[in-house]
């Protein structure tokens, strides 16, 4: 009989830990999880999936714009905020409800709480401790903002996505994916958008031609962007908020919308307690195999502040669950790992930013192709798209390649298998295109740029 009550404790029931605790529970493990709001996680529940559901509904408003140039007649256009979030909020309890099936059908028991280390092999939940071989951890990451007067009164993505009503003016803070979503959905919706950020640029670590293109289309439709500038003091007013900027300007705006990163969920764990080693940030650090220094212990997902992507968190799930639980060691691989940006334009990249490239090869070859989408020509719609390869001149083997436009992400997809099977400039050369696709474009680029 085991001096513990389960083999396995999985604190956070997000997507990763989920999958590593299904999986451990079907390879036969006893498994406990230990959940502080309620299963599905920051994706499911207050990320990727709402927001991309928003992002949909965003885009009916220049959906309906761009029909007239098709011969459509689109007559009293109008959007109910309050029943968008409604039907959004049915979808979340349903796959919330997905979850809870998948963990029951794999006999996980399931505790609700804030779950805290007493030791290496105990965890404190509810008023109850219970205990295990191994403890993984998996909360993964909550918006951080800076300390700044008034700070009180901004809100976070994870509110954005339950605000009753529509703001009709809003400023939103950062640079990253989550501050160019946010501001293409509310920008769309109609709200006036503000985008203030420190940085020169939006969008940190991606290729400075898929920045600037992005940067140039929000600017056309409508989106304020105020680089280089940063709220010091936000105010409240009667009515709304009066924001407070470096460059002594102000702007009046009825939410403040902070999204200036994520930090690892950590506070409050115990985990330096029992003597888990934390980065600076605040990631638990772990080895190839997902182990902290303390050797019963575990972590996956945006708490070891690795890649921050669900498919990844998912992937150390169930590299965890394989290796410990079922004989089949495996780790994860974080080379040459897509990524999507939902902004307006989207966004689509695989490997290497022609900047990282040029670190990191003797000499590059870019190919490079902009252009208007077939799709608006009978449109007043002036948006263009970007598509972008980076060779290895010597090997001839494709590093990067990355697209803004329409249908990015669902085809960087494909192409993101190519990249990792180091495919070569000649291989897509001899890929025949599906015409009219924009997709076409990555198999037809034949003119190096000259630098």
């Amino acid at each position: 009989m085991s001096k513990y009550d389960y083999e396995l404790i999985t604190i956070g029931a997000g997507s990763g830990g989920v999958r590593a605790s299904r999986l451990a529970g079907a390879y036969g493990a006893k498994v406990a999880i230990v959940e502080e709001i309620r299963e599905g996680g920051t994706c499911v529940l207050r990320g990727c999936v709402p927001k991309k559901l928003m992002v949909y509904g965003s885009h009916v408003r220049e959906e309906l714009s761009d029909a007239k140039g098709y011969g459509w007649t689109v007559d009293s256009l109008k959007h109910n905020w309050r029943q968008m979030i409604e039907a959004k909020n049915v979808e979340l309890d349903r796959l919330h409800g997905i979850y809870v099936n998948l963990l029951e059908n794999a006999n996980v028991e399931r505790f609700h709480g804030r779950g805290m280390l007493v030791d290496k092999h105990t965890v404190a939940v509810s008023g109850q401790t219970i205990t295990a071989d191994r403890i993984l951890i998996a909360v993964g990451g909550w918006p951080s903002t800076p300390t700044i007067p008034g700070i009180e009164y901004a809100i976070s993505s994870n509110e954005a996505m339950e605000l009753p009503d529509m703001p009709e003016r809003i400023v939103i803070v950062g640079s990253g994916y989550i501050a160019v979503e946010f501001a293409g959905i509310f920008n769309s919706f109609g709200s006036k958008v503000d985008l203030a950020f420190r940085a020169d640029k939006v969008l940190r670590g991606f290729d400075s031609d898929i920045r600037n293109t992005l940067t140039n289309e929000m600017m056309k439709k409508g989106i304020n962007i105020l680089s280089e500038t940063l709220p010091v003091r936000i105010e409240k007013m009667a009515n709304d908020f009066k924001v407070h900027l470096t460059n002594h300007e102000t702007i009046d705006a009825d939410q403040v919308l902070y999204a200036t990163g994520r930090a690892p969920n950590t506070s409050g764990l115990g985990l330096a307690e029992v003597g888990v080693q934390l980065d600076e940030n605040g990631a638990i650090t772990v080895d190839e195999w997902n182990k902290s220094n303390v050797d019963s212990i575990y972590a996956i997902g945006d708490v070891t502040n690795r890649i921050n992507l669900t498919p990844v968190a998912i992937s150390e799930g169930r590299a965890f669950s394989e290796t410990l639980y079922n004989n089949n060691p495996i780790k994860t691989d974080y080379i040459d790992v897509p990524s999507a940006v939902f902004s307006q334009p989207p966004i689509g990249s695989v490997g290497l930013s022609e900047h990282e490239a040029k670190e990191s090869y003797k000499d590059i070859d870019v190919y490079l192709s902009s252009f208007r989408p077939m799709k608006y020509t009978m449109t007043s719609n002036t948006e263009r798209g970007l598509q972008k390869l980076i060779v290895d001149r010597e090997t001839q083997r494709v590093v990067g390649a990355h697209m803004i436009g329409v249908d990015a992400p669902e085809v960087i997809q494909g192409i993101g298998i190519a990249v990792k099977m180091k495919a070569t400039k000649a291989d897509f050369d001899a890929t025949i295109g599906i015409h009219p696709t924009a997709a076409e474009e990555f198999v037809t680029m034949r003119e190096k740029r000259l630098d």
